[in-house]
C-alpha cells in the first residue's frame, strides 16, 4: 500500500482510506476494540482520561455541599442588587 511507513499511515493516505471507507460496513469477526490511551501509551490504565458528562453522582457529597454554597452565595446577593465582581460586595 502507497504511504506506509515503518511509523504508520501518513496524513494523505489515512485521508483517502477514511473517505473511501463504508461506515456502514459490518465489522469483521477478528476485529479488536481500539483504545486511544493505548496509542499514547500502551500501559495506560482507561480511567486516565475521566469520560466526560457523569451526571450528578460525580463529586463527592461535601463537595458538592460546598459548591452549591458557595454558588448559591453568589447568586442571593446578586439577586439582592449587590456586586461582587472584584471580590468585594458593593452596590451594583
Amino acid at each position: 500500500m502507497q504511504g506506509v511507513t515503518d511509523e504508520g499511515f501518513d496524513d494523505e493516505e489515512l485521508a483517502a482510506l477514511a473517505l473511501a471507507a463504508d461506515p456502514d460496513a459490518p465489522l469483521s469477526a477478528d476485529a479488536v476494540p481500539w483504545s486511544p490511551h493505548e496509542a499514547i501509551d500502551p500501559g495506560m490504565a482507561d480511567w486516565y482520561m475521566a469520560p466526560t458528562g457523569l451526571g450528578a453522582g460525580a463529586t463527592p457529597g461535601w463537595r458538592r455541599r460546598v459548591a452549591i454554597g458557595v454558588i448559591g452565595s453568589i447568586g442571593l446577593i446578586n439577586a439582592a442588587g449587590l456586586c461582587i465582581t472584584y471580590g468585594h460586595v458593593t452596590f451594583g
